[in-house]
């Protein structure tokens, strides 16, 4: 095994990216690096990050203060280097590199060559090959163009990535109508790589053979190239990323034609360091620059450059960026023949049917596959977007046999597109061109899409809402459980209430009083505090259910996700298909049914329909089947609750708390512990009843760790990993707790989940949000905002404008 020179190098990442990047973040922990992520927000990074530096990275000089900050709070931490996978930070970077002195690109190089209008007036004053191209901001510009310019010509954005806003133009009369198109509907919101600029310009078409090529530089060297064809990208009339192959199936001549002309270009730039992805076209009159990107291609380019040619575009991006020397054979030959391959639907629509059988994952040519919609989600095409529902990578011993391997992969994947509803406006319009489909689609499918990267609301957008408090409360009783929920309604309440909310409240309670108060019109949106209706937590749990009737949004999970957490039975079966670890289990409705035999002793026996530790007390954990039906019997004659009975797990309880929705703003907050072993002889090492709510001295000697202490970082991974499956298996929103007992093997066994977790002060949301610097209204806030974000990418519903 090679000695890893990375391990313990401390990475400067900026911006994690989506979750298109999982892949990057995987190897960079694999690498033992410690990443220190400058990033909008904690996401579904989380398990790979070391450090945060939360900050506005499109605000360079705020996120170079903040930059500045954390160096001066963590002087033990020495940054080695700093590096971007996501197109939008290139000149970010590039700022860094200058800044600091990191090895890397510098901002006047970042800014010529990230700018594609900029990068191709480089090429034509320095001896590059170019189209003719112009900057076009005016119909005079256009009227130029058209007499001077050889159709077909193609528009596009001087700034953005994916192919977005990129559209081929074959005369006249579609000219003026496709500029116009651009030029009304770019926007940042729909491409953030646009943020740098909005500026269109106009080329002639290249004609040839496209291709990417992937270098390696080091100190001005040029370590490994390699070329790649890309199939046709042409959909219609705009361009759309098909498949790629490598290597090459160009000739050796041609291909060394078009690695001269990227190393001349990258010399003639200044560019000495770095992973660059240049993309090119071999043409009739020799090699045509398109653009380069100062940094790794995206999706599966690294994974079929490190089939094809056992490089690790990764590894080696770090490894120049730390500054330790890379090196390579002068000769290289290919290990495999490898296709990557998108899945594209030939319309926009919403994904129906996707199987994936066993079969598929067992091909032994199948190198690598990528998920990225789940069934009822959108797919959008150009003109609406550039999206893929996933995408695999084949191997073959040459090209054709990889291409044969292709079409038996995709034989096997079922998948279904189902167009958007005719039945509405837009299945009723005569369209004359693209384009006119393309603005009714706007309105109907660019949010549902998910294209628009929200900004976080401020909160002064925020207090525009006029917001409902929805919950129990009652005088002050004997029962602790009524109490908290009480507390917690009156808490949230003035929380807001100080902090300026207009703020209405509602007492569940009283239910009859409340269906007759409340006024669906005037609220904008719901904070669900309630837990019970008619004293019954079912019923409790299905009070979204009545505000989706009305039309009323509201924060937290919806009636079915309430209810399949509500019901241990339904939850336990529901881990079990989805294979996630949780304890043997069995149930009964009646003393008469048979439990599984293969059940081992002690057991622990709890109510199926109640939460807070009802009915859980020092009996609760059996060891004989005579105290399993006293337990049994207890729970269904006096709680008139069926009976989840499960194997006990000795070890420590661990909750992990997570505030989000997607993984564009999934937040793990810090995770908590408890440790039984400190409890007196006789005392369970449960959570009974009386632990939870009693004033017993006893359960002082609990140890609660806020946050944990000397845990594994695998194993906090892996409770963070296994959590998040969890949350969406039962499409949680907003917020949630999942429960873990960890064995002393370090297995997680899930036990169970919260699916909307109390928000009481000196509840589990509230103690762990403080560990991660939130204020009691940030929490707060904070869900809030996880809600308006998704009810914003629904285009039923309206938020302030």
């Amino acid at each position: 095994m090679r000695h890893n020179v990375l391990k313990g190098k401390n990475l400067l990442l900026i911006n994690t990216g989506s979750t298109h990047k999982r892949h990057v973040l995987k190897r960079l922990k694999q690498l033992e690096l410690n990443i220190i992520a400058l990033n909008k927000e904690k996401n579904w990074a989380q398990p790979y990050v070391d450090h945060w530096i939360i900050t506005d990275n499109t605000n360079h000089q705020m996120a170079l203060n903040a930059l500045d900050q954390f160096i001066k709070d963590n002087p033990e931490i020495k940054i080695d280097g700093v590096l971007t996978f996501w197109e939008d930070d290139v000149l970010l970077t590039s700022k860094i590199v200058d800044k600091y002195r990191f090895v890397g690109i510098s901002q006047d190089i970042a800014q010529r060559a990230r700018n594609k209008f900029n990068f191709r007036k480089f090429c034509s004053d320095n001896g590059l090959p170019a189209p003719r191209f112009k900057a076009v901001r005016t119909m005079e510009d256009l009227e130029e163009i058209n007499k001077t310019f050889q159709y077909p010509l193609v528009i596009k954005p001087a700034f953005g990535s994916a192919s977005n806003y990129v559209v081929k133009v074959e005369n006249k009369a579609k000219l003026e109508n496709t500029f116009n198109y651009i030029k009304n509907n770019i926007s940042a919101s729909v491409e953030t790589a646009l943020l740098d600029g909005l500026d269109i310009f106009i080329e002639e078409y290249i004609e040839g053979d496209e291709v990417d090529i992937d270098l390696l530089l080091q100190n001005g060297k040029v370590k490994f190239a390699c070329v790649s064809d890309n199939f046709d990208k042409t959909f219609d009339e705009f361009f759309l990323d098909k498949g790629q192959s490598a290597p090459s199936s160009l000739s050796a001549e041609v291909q060394q034609e078009l690695i001269s002309v990227a190393e001349d270009t990258l010399e003639k730039l200044g560019i000495f360091n770095g992973c660059i992805h240049y993309e090119a076209k071999a043409t009739k009159n020799g090699p045509m620059p398109i653009e380069v990107n100062l940094r790794m291609g995206g999706d599966y380019v690294w994974s079929y450059i490190k089939d094809a040619w056992d490089v690790d575009l990764i590894e080696n991006a770090v490894k120049i960026a730390v500054g330790e020397m890379i090196k390579f054979p002068k000769e290289m030959e290919p290990k495999k023949y490898v296709i990557g391959w998108d899945l594209h639907p030939e319309e926009s629509g919403i994904l129906a049917e996707l199987d994936i059988p066993e079969e598929f994952e067992q091909l032994p040519f199948l190198e690598d596959d990528t998920w990225y919609k789940d069934i009822g989600e959108p797919v959008l095409v150009p003109p609406e977007g550039t999206e893929t529902i996933g995408w695999l990578t084949v191997s073959g011993e040459n090209f054709l046999d990889a291409q044969e391997n292709l079409q038996k992969a995709l034989e096997l994947i079922k998948y279904n597109v189902v167009k958007f509803d005719t039945e509405s406006s837009l299945g009723k319009t005569v369209r004359k061109s693209r384009f006119e489909s393309a603005k009714m689609n706007q309105q109907f499918l660019i949010k549902a899409a998910k294209l628009e990267k929200l900004r976080a609301l401020d909160k002064n957008s925020l207090k525009k809402l006029r917001l409902a408090v929805i919950g129990n409360f009652s005088t002050i009783n004997g029962n602790p459980i009524d109490n908290e929920l009480s507390v917690t309604v009156t808490k949230v309440s003035e929380t807001l209430k100080e902090a300026g909310y207009e703020i209405d409240v509602y007492n569940v309670n009283d239910f009859n009083n409340f269906l007759k108060s409340f006024d669906p019109k005037k609220t904008d949106l719901v904070i669900n505090l309630t837990k019970k209706i008619n004293n019954s937590t079912l019923l409790g749990a299905q009070l979204p259910t009545l505000l989706e009737s009305w039309d009323v949004p509201y924060t937290g999970s919806s009636t079915i996700s309430n209810l399949l957490c509500k019901d241990k039975i339904k939850f336990k079966k529901i881990l079990k298909f989805h294979e996630i670890p949780t304890p043997d289990w069995d149930y009964m409705y009646d003393l008469s049914d048979e439990l599984d035999e293969d059940l081992e002793f002690p057991l622990i026996v709890k109510p199926a329909h109640y939460d807070n530790s009802v009915g859980i007390d020092n009996s609760s954990i059996v060891y004989d089947h005579k105290s399993l039906m006293e337990q049994a019997k207890m729970i269904i004659e006096k709680l008139k609750s069926p009976v989840l009975i499960e194997e006990y797990i000795e070890g420590d309880e661990y909750r992990v708390s997570i505030i989000g929705n997607n993984d564009r703003d999934i937040q793990i907050l810090p995770l908590s512990r408890t440790i039984f072993t400190q409890l007196p002889q006789g005392y369970p090492h449960i959570y009974t009843y009386d632990a939870k709510w009693s004033d017993n001295k006893v359960y002082g000697k609990l140890l609660k760790q806020y946050p944990v202490k000397n845990i594994n970082k695998k194993l906090e991974t892996l409770l963070s990993e296994v959590a998040l499956d969890v949350f969406n298996i039962f499409k949680c929103r907003d917020h949630g707790v999942v429960e873990f007992r960890v064995d002393e093997n370090n297995n997680p066994h899930v036990l169970e989940a919260g699916s909307n977790p109390s928000l009481r002060p000196n509840g589990e949301l509230s103690k762990v949000s403080q560990i991660a610097e939130y204020s009691y209204l940030e929490l707060i806030e904070e869900i809030i905002k996880a809600a308006v974000s998704r009810y914003q990418q629904d285009e039923h519903y309206r938020f302030v404008n």
